[in-house]
């Protein structure tokens, strides 16, 4: 969940915390916090069981801040909670996402019904009050298709009032030291201190003006500017490359050409800080911003191989799956790239129009067109029975003699050769 700062206009993350009912996908925990700390995620947990009742199990991924399963294997403080209150804890196995498939679809949800075109909120609470309308309307308004069209609410039953107060809530004293969440303090003036307001036209706040600024790429390729890293390739190192910043873009050229184009992750304060470093106020954007141009936003591939896209739910590939790319969008098409080699991945038909791209979360200036790999791709099959394998639906025979044994195909535009170990 993005936050954005009303007076710098600086952008920030927050996360939510979620939980649902195994039995009824009832969602029992929604919760904004600053940081997903196992404290705070403990926080939003008792919340759930004061608030539902004690289940009798419960059931999580390998996060620290469920689990020291991988560390030195300890008693983190959601085991403690669970212990105390009698609660089963159990595991997921370590990557295998589909085991908590309940909670995985109720994000994908979340995201295309609400996140993806909510922008930015003003702050903690504005967030956790568009969170919970949501949920209220999930929970009881939405019908279900696992529940033969029910909706949450209809299959959930939360613990008697009189059979909680009974048995009691155990909670550690030590998510009262829960830090408060990020908002804006109120300001408390005394009435003699505050001046008249003076009668005249509004003062105008001028715009954040854009900055350039130089910096050399290293031996390594990966420069880092304002805690941020850009990878331009070890193949770079040496070059003088300008930097065109402002809050919500920022455009890397060299010799005057543009070679990237990202969202910017800069402040305003930032912005001021680089301009007293080497840098100057910068000219006009190094893009066009006429209606034919082309933009990219950033998106993560679901497990089903879609992302969300103007409250549409579009296929890139099911092989990229939980990974992050970047979608460049032009007039007819939908290009999928790697974000840190821009190497194409993917082309799609465009089913958006004008005016939904514009709309989109995230949009920025396209930057160049991203293009295939020349590498070749490298899969591993097992040899079948009658001693062939199948790349990209053709049928390569190798032998019965090989059968069962495992191979690594290298497939180009032109051959596929195959290794065998």
């Amino acid at each position: 969940v993005m936050l954005v700062d009303p007076v710098t206009g600086e952008l920030s993350e927050a996360k939510v915390v979620t939980g649902v009912d195994d039995h009824s996908r009832y969602c029992v925990i929604a919760s904004v916090v600053e940081r997903a700390t196992g404290r705070a995620v403990c926080s939003a947990f008792a919340g759930a069981l004061q608030a539902f009742g004690v289940p009798e199990e419960v059931l999580t991924d390998n996060g620290k801040q469920f689990t020291d399963r991988f560390g030195q294997g300890g008693e983190v403080l959601f085991d403690r909670i669970c212990r105390e209150n009698g609660i089963a804890h159990r595991l997921t196995r370590p990557a295998s996402p589909t085991t908590t498939g309940k909670v995985e679809r109720f994000h994908q949800t979340l995201r295309r019904e609400l996140l993806d075109d909510c922008g930015a909120f003003e702050g903690i609470g504005a967030a956790q009050a568009a969170l919970d309308a949501w949920v209220e309307e999930y929970n009881s308004s939405r019908p279900h298709q696992a529940l033969d069209m029910d909706s949450p609410a209809d299959r959930f039953t939360p613990v008697p009032e009189q059979e909680r107060d009974v048995l009691g809530l155990r909670v550690p004293g030590v998510l009262a030291l829960v830090p408060q969440q990020r908002a804006a303090p109120p300001v408390v003036r005394d009435p003699a201190e505050v001046a008249p307001v003076p009668v005249g036209p509004p003062k105008v706040v001028p715009a954040v003006v854009p900055v350039e600024f130089e910096r050399v790429v290293p031996a390594s390729g990966n420069l880092q500017v304002a805690g941020k890293q850009f990878w331009l390739g070890p193949a770079r190192s040496g070059l003088t490359v300008t930097f065109w910043a402002d809050t919500s873009v920022i455009h890397l050229l060299i010799a005057g050409a543009r070679i990237k184009t990202v969202r910017s992750h800069l402040s305003v304060a930032d912005l001021g800080r680089l301009a007293g470093r080497g840098g100057r106020a910068a000219g006009v954007a190094p893009l066009p911003a006429d209606d034919g141009a082309a933009f990219e936003v950033d998106r993560v591939v679901n497990n089903s191989g879609l992302v969300g896209l103007g409250g549409r739910q579009v296929l890139a590939a099911e092989i990229l799956g939980g990974r992050q790319v970047g979608i460049r969008i032009d007039e007819e098409t939908l290009s999928f790239f790697d974000p840190s080699s821009r190497e194409l991945l993917r082309v799609r038909p465009n089913p958006l129009s004008g005016e939904e791209v514009r709309r989109l979360r995230g949009l920025r200036p396209a930057g160049p067109p991203p293009r295939p790999g020349v590498e070749p791709v490298r899969v591993q099959r097992r040899i079948s029975t009658t001693g062939t394998i199948m790349v990209c639906r053709q049928v390569v025979s190798l032998g019965r003699t090989y059968a069962g044994q495992t191979v690594t195909a290298h497939v180009s535009d032109s051959t596929i050769t195959v290794d065998l170990d």
